[in-house]
């Protein structure tokens, strides 16, 4: 199975390395708390080090600063000015080093008003992050959050942190948890939250969940790649019905993943097998505008196939007055709802649906939610799409019939 990219959340740690960490509130140089009880050969540093910072000298103001580590016997005042001197000048330098230094002798301290604490901290958080120090990185979003901390996307760095510390489970659970919670508050979980979830619970062996998620992600984000991957991974569960072969391939042919010469030669053969040689017709027509069907060496194969089609639609136009009054005189709707869909499917929509819902109403078929389904899709085609809506959400069979009710659904809302 094919794995999903994680390019929204890789992105997001790139970004890491040229991201400015926020500067706290007062850090550059306080004045007042920094000339509190300052023997003058410190002050005089942090005020030569604090004009190279203004003039944007980055590297040149940490040089200075340097010069304080040398002065013994430093007050815990002037040792908490210097290192919030020093964050702000390492982050303003992009010496990661330096901010982790820093930062975790300040939040120590524990002097700074709450606010900036809470600042300072997340600002940790993401040094331990971008210094791959994960296990570290994640105590500090932890403390970030039960601290009141708020900011989203550092969920997201902790969700990773724990992922990448070994804490897959630790991961799953508050990826979980997010995407629970934005649900509850009427939200769309993001982009990145919902691939890691598929991501990780693929990894776990949970097909539902995984299943669950991409489904999600294809309703909130339409992407390709998750169809692709939903369809092909519905086509594997163990009580997806073979019968329903046929109504997949329709499902792909609508979000665009047929596109191979033996796809459309299989979706064809098994249209006529059906008795839908208008149907049949109209997915060869398709190929041949693509451009995969009439030419290479199978061009004349392609061509016999066209052929059949075309003599078993005309046989069908040719008889079907005389199958459809069979089928009403029939106790079974099936052969009407049969009828019907292959003329909805060949584009006489109208007739199509009039004669499947008379077959739907005799109530006596083997498989309704098939009759139900195709009916949903019949109103789709037609262009009715409330009423194809309402047809497909009564569908709730557990042999495929319910999933692919809901795919169609989710097509059906995101078609323009």
């Amino acid at each position: 199975m094919k794995h999903l990219r994680l390019s929204q959340l890789a992105i997001l740690i790139a970004a890491m390395g040229c991201a400015t960490i926020p500067e706290l509130t007062g850090v550059a140089g306080n004045t007042a708390i920094a000339q509190e009880a300052m023997r003058a050969e410190v002050g005089k540093i942090v005020q030569q080090a604090g004009e190279l910072y203004k003039s944007k000298k980055f590297r040149d103001a940490l040089v200075k600063l340097q010069e304080t580590d040398r002065i013994s016997n430093k007050s815990v005042n002037e040792t908490f000015t210097i290192e919030r001197m020093r964050l702000s000048v390492a982050s303003a330098a992009g010496d990661n080093d330096a901010v982790i230094r820093s930062g975790e002798l300040i939040v120590a301290a524990n002097k700074l008003p709450s606010k900036d604490q809470l600042q300072l901290i997340q600002v940790l958080a993401n040094a331990y992050f971008k210094a791959n120090n994960y296990a570290k990185a994640t105590k500090m979003y932890e403390r970030y959050f039960s601290e009141g901390g708020t900011d989203s996307s550092s969920r997201q760095y902790m969700i990773q942190a724990k992922s990448m510390s070994g804490d897959s489970a630790g991961a799953l659970k508050e990826t979980r948890a997010e995407i629970q919670a934005a649900e509850k508050a009427g939200r769309v979980p993001s982009q990145t939250t919902l691939e890691s979830y598929a991501y990780a619970v693929q990894k776990s062996g949970d097909k539902a969940a995984y299943l669950a998620t991409l489904e999600k992600l294809v309703m909130h984000y339409g992407k390709k790649e998750y169809w692709v991957n939903l369809l092909n991974s519905i086509e594997r569960k163990p009580d997806f019905s073979s019968r329903l072969s046929m109504d997949l391939y329709r499902l792909k042919l609508a979000v665009g993943q047929i596109s191979k010469t033996g796809d459309f030669m299989e979706m064809s053969q098994m249209a006529i097998q059906d008795g839908n040689s208008m149907e049949a017709l109209k997915i060869i027509d398709q190929g041949y505008k693509s451009g995969v069907l009439g030419t290479g060496p199978e061009a004349a194969r392609h061509g016999r196939l066209k052929d059949l089609a075309t003599k078993r639609a005309a046989e069908a136009k040719s008889g079907l007055a005389a199958a459809e009054a069979e089928a009403q005189k029939s106790a079974d709707g099936t052969a009407l709802v049969n009828i019907g869909f292959s003329l909805a499917t060949g584009g006489e929509y109208d007739k199509g649906i009039s004669l499947m819902e008379q077959g739907i109403k005799k109530d006596s078929l083997k498989h309704p939610d098939d009759a139900n389904l195709h009916l949903g899709m019949a109103y789709l085609l037609a262009g009715k799409k409330s009423a194809g809506l309402k047809v497909l959400k009564t569908v709730q069979g557990k042999d495929g019939t319910g999933d692919l009710a809901r795919y169609w659904i989710i097509y059906a809302n995101q078609s323009k």
